[in-house]
């Protein structure tokens, strides 16, 4: 059995006795802190983790290990939404004293993050490997390992000869901001079916290609 199927069918008892939802119960977006960096792709997984908190309702943010994070029931099991307030290329420190905090492991985790190498709209789930340069994904996988689930957010490659560092940190403004957060919108129903069902099945159904 693959490492994706054991995510999926991996039953963990509840504290209340109950079975949990098989798929994350930490779902965590990666972006850079401040509004300077608000509307950029590079803040794709921090747009994500607002849109997912605005469908499921949760809207009480506070701050644990350099972490905005909100902390919420769905379908009667916890969830965990973060967003890590340290520079993307710090983020693996503030991931590892969350699952810490909250007592949970790598196989609980979902990790939400833009993809230069995937074009704008598709959505692509990974277990471990490289970070394919990604320094949010590097952090983590030094400070965590590698072995654990990501949700790459594809926001294509810059045009022309503009530098990729340039391309990411762009601030996007009137109909590209608006069409980019368009996009991130269709992130919700993906990670909810992960979550609810785990992550093989979702990868099953979204993944068309």
């Amino acid at each position: 059995m693959s490492i994706l199927e054991r995510l999926s069918l991996r039953k963990r008892l509840h504290i209340n006795g109950q079975n949990e939802l098989p798929g994350p119960h930490l779902i965590i977006g990666l972006g850079n802190p401040g509004r300077e960096y608000q509307n950029t792709r590079h803040n794709a997984g921090f747009k994500a983790i607002d849109a997912l908190a605005e469908e499921i309702g949760a809207n009480y943010w506070k701050t644990i290990s350099e972490t905005m994070v909100t902390e919420c029931r769905f379908q009667g099991d916890q969830l965990i939404l973060a967003k890590p307030q340290r520079f993307m290329n710090l983020s693996g420190q503030p991931v590892k004293a969350l699952l810490k905090h909250y007592g949970f492991t790598p196989d609980d985790l979902l990790v939400i993050h833009d993809e230069l190498d995937l074009p704008e709209t598709v959505l692509r789930f990974k277990q471990g490997g490289g970070s394919a340069g990604h320094k949010g994904i590097k952090s983590i996988s030094d400070a965590i390992g590698t072995d654990f689930c990501r949700l790459r957010v594809g926001i294509g490659r810059p045009p022309g000869q503009m530098p990729a560092d340039r391309f990411v940190l762009q601030e996007l403004r009137g109909e590209d901001l608006a069409e980019f957060e368009a996009n991130l919108t269709q992130a919700v129903p993906v990670i909810l079916a992960a979550i609810e069902k785990g992550v093989q099945t979702a990868m099953n159904e979204y993944h068309s290609d």
